[in-house]
């Protein structure tokens, strides 16, 4: 007998998209391990060299804040007109 594609022949198998026992686990733990390293990240900058402190939080600071895109002079400014 011959299943067709994207079905197992086990319906109570794990549903399509479900992460393997495997996968949770590991996420629970890098979880863990992201969560403890937060709660120690200010004392961790405190022990940093002012330069090393600027670079971490540069690193950091693209996690949390948006990117702003450049504008050019040249899109929409009508300067032409003003001189």
């Amino acid at each position: 007998m011959s299943f067709k594609k994207g079905e197992s022949g086990n319906a109570a198998g794990r549903p399509k998209g479900a992460p393997n026992k495997l996968t949770r686990e590991l996420r629970a733990t890098l979880k863990s391990i992201i969560s403890n390293e937060l709660e120690r990240l200010p004392n961790t900058l405190e022990q940093l060299t002012p330069k090393e402190r600027i670079e971490v939080v540069l690193k950091l600071a693209a996690y949390v804040l948006p990117k702003v895109e450049p504008l050019s002079c040249k899109d929409g400014e009508p300067f032409e007109e003003w001189l």
